[in-house]
């Protein structure tokens, strides 16, 4: 036959009158009027050519040909069913994969504690920490679909794009103990040494070269690095000076910390994924216990 033709809600109808055996009841279940029912069972009757339903004494019965039907039908009802609604899994029998790009702050944090939180509750979620190549690239990958999540500063919004602040950051000044800067402390000293500056990029100047500037000053960057996590043991092994932000600092608790001497403004960092992925169990999940992590 041709499937084209064939009426779902025509095998709904059906499966109310089977089951109750009774024209008016099937109707009132579906909230159909009774001729509109009647209708429907002859067009099932010719659809199948067998009279489903026979009047007996008072009541209707079921053919054999109707009994036969009742187990089929409902299970591919039930498959329609799953397959335009599927039924909703927990958490700890989804089995998938999400891409995070982030750069290494933060992810110094967050990985672990999202591995440790997703091995209780979602331990079939496999993760991909995506190289970092920027803002603007995290935010193309995510509209191509090659991004899951990205954790960045995303200055503007875009109606594509489901964007949640997580965090506010500010800057402090780090160095070793014992340097010599530490004493009387203050512009000039701060400007006196080499600084350490972190560059995926390998850029050797920041915004805050243009604040100096503005102030009619400059300072030396000694050394370009691409990663946070490199800052604390060079910063331990010489006389440079860096300024990072705060959560970073705080995780080498032996250097000390000390307030930039002119204001410097921080940064705000953002959760983010394409609006399409809004109904994603697993990434609604991952992206909780982000947001959790860097709050």
């Amino acid at each position: 036959m041709n499937l084209r033709s064939l009426d779902l809600n025509l095998l709904v109808i059906l499966d109310a009158l089977l089951d109750e055996a009774h024209v008016s009841r099937a109707a009132d279940r579906l909230g159909l009027s009774q001729p509109a029912a009647s209708a429907a069972l002859q067009r099932c009757r010719h659809l199948f050519h067998d009279e489903l339903l026979e009047r007996g004494r008072g009541t209707m019965r079921l053919t054999a040909k109707a009994e036969s039907l009742r187990a089929p039908l409902k299970s591919l009802l039930a498959g329609v069913t799953d397959l335009v609604e599927p039924p909703e899994l927990p958490l700890a029998g989804i089995r998938q994969t999400l891409r995070i790009a982030m750069a290494d702050y933060p992810a110094l944090f967050v990985t672990g504690p999202l591995q440790r939180a997703l091995a209780d509750t979602a331990p079939g979620l496999d993760l991909v920490i995506q190289p970092w190549h920027g803002a603007r690239a995290a935010k193309a990958a995510l509209m191509d679909g090659s991004t899951d999540i990205a954790i960045s500063v995303f200055a503007d919004d875009d109606a594509d794009i489901q964007r949640d602040e997580v965090l506010a950051e500010r800057y402090v000044l780090a160095l070793r103990p014992g340097h010599p800067a530490i004493p009387d402390f203050g512009l000039d000293q701060w400007l006196a040494w080499p600084h350490i500056l972190v560059s995926g990029r390998g850029e050797a100047r920041s915004p805050l070269d243009a604040e100096l500037a503005r102030l009619g000053r400059t300072r030396r960057v000694g050394l370009v690095v691409p990663s946070f996590g490199m800052v604390p043991d060079l910063l331990r092994g010489s006389d440079m000076i860096a300024m990072l932000p705060s959560r970073v600092v705080a995780t080498a608790r032996d250097l000390v910390t000390l307030p930039t001497p002119i204001p410097v403004t921080g940064f705000t960092l953002h959760l983010a994924w394409h609006q399409r992925r809004a109904k994603d169990r697993a990434l609604r999940h991952v992206a909780d216990l982000l947001a959790a992590a860097l709050r």
